[in-house]
């Protein structure tokens, strides 16, 4: 039980900031993108850490870190490869969840949406913007596979860099993007007592209903 204690004894109170349902955005991109620009000026580092959440076709939950790339009126962008384990995933169950914690600025948003590929043209044009050495390592590594040692690895690495020698690489074909299209975006903003603030958008017609939730 002392463990359990010691745990249950860790706790913060939040008072940065407030959130009312009559001063957010008319739509969840909007208010993302003005919780973004905030997060955009703090001191965190990697604000684009999201957490990816997505379900077999039993049923059967997994989670992740990734990183958003991208996003707009259409959805949230992030790139990974199509055969590993969550790609088969999204393939088998298109529906996933994306988490932002923020705890600098006491802050959490909560995705919930479905899943489609990106354009092979938006999936090219993001791949040749990363660095040589991550455009290599996408072709190394056969993601979320057993393999006996890093050597295999290492010696993947070496077999694409000489055959890619001339510094053109192209994307391959099982690496691309992934868009979730929301159906609902909650902000959490963290208050005093544990009295916090959380407003949720769901999708509704062509617009959105904006409502309270208890904390």
């Amino acid at each position: 039980m002392s463990l359990i204690s010691n745990i249950a004894n860790i706790r913060k109170d939040y008072s940065l900031e407030s959130l009312s349902e009559t001063d957010v955005a008319v739509t969840p991109i909007l208010q993302f993108q003005k919780w973004w620009n905030e997060v955009l000026d703090s001191a965190i580092l990697e604000v684009n850490a999201m957490t990816l959440a997505t379900c077999n076709k039993i049923g059967r939950p997994d989670a992740r870190i990734v990183l958003l790339k991208g996003f707009s009126e259409k959805g949230f962008i992030f790139f990974t490869n199509y055969q590993s384990r969550k790609g088969k995933e999204l393939e088998e169950n298109p529906h996933a969840c994306l988490v932002f914690f923020w705890k600098e600025l006491e802050r959490q948003v909560r995705i919930e949406g479905t899943v489609t590929k990106t354009s092979r043209l938006d999936s090219n044009e993001y791949f040749l913007l990363r660095p040589k050495d991550s455009r290599i390592s996408s072709w190394s590594s056969p993601q979320s596979k057993v393999i006996k040692s890093r050597d295999i690895l290492e010696a993947n690495v070496s077999k694409y860099e000489q055959q890619f020698a001339d510094g053109n690489i192209p994307r391959p074909p099982h690496w691309g993007g992934y868009i979730i299209s929301p159906s609902m975006v909650e902000f959490w903003q963290g208050r005093t007592n544990r009295l916090h603030d959380r407003i949720r958008y769901t999708a509704k017609g062509a617009g959105w209903k904006i409502e309270r939730l208890a904390p």
